[in-house]
């Protein structure tokens, strides 16, 4: 039987055998410029990072980077699997969402804008701009470099 005329027996559509679903968005030019910039960063700094980190295994909630030895996770703006801040307000409540249980898990969290304008929260994690991302890097291996060694007693005793 065809379609018009199971149509007009039936009053319905055959059902399709394609289901429908939008194709997953994808990666915008700046968020890969920022990434790799971000990574080679890290590499030349020699600070210990791991990439995609999920810091709940119960949950599909996932970060650009984690400093390790910092417990900074760091988030680039408009990555391919966010989908972007635009859409319903329960998408954007369940991300910020994540940025809570991160902090009770004792992370901080970093927000690099690969977008050249961009509204700053001052209520969510710290924005840092893209391109000063590498000298925010020299300033926190600096911090550390520099920082007092805990292990010795500053009386000197042992």
């Amino acid at each position: 039987m065809n379609e018009k005329d199971y149509f007009w027996i039936t009053k319905k559509r055959p059902p399709k055998t394609k289901p429908r679903s939008k194709p997953l968005p994808k990666a915008k030019q700046k968020y890969l410029e920022a990434e790799e910039d971000f990574q080679q960063a890290l590499e030349v700094l020699e600070i210990k990072y791991e990439k995609k980190f999920h810091f709940k295994s119960t949950k599909n909630w996932c970060f650009d980077f984690h400093l390790i030895e910092h417990r900074i996770l760091v988030e680039i703006s408009g990555g391919p699997w966010s989908g972007g801040r635009r859409g319903k307000l329960a998408n954007k409540a369940w991300s910020l969402d994540r940025y809570d249980h991160a902090v009770e898990m004792g992370f901080t969290i970093v927000r690099l804008e690969s977008c050249p304008r961009y509204k700053l929260d001052e209520s969510g994690p710290l924005q840092i701009d893209a391109i000063h991302a590498s000298q925010w890097l020299k300033n926190l291996k600096r911090h550390l470099f520099n920082g007092p060694d805990q292990t010795i007693p500053a009386d000197g005793s042992d």
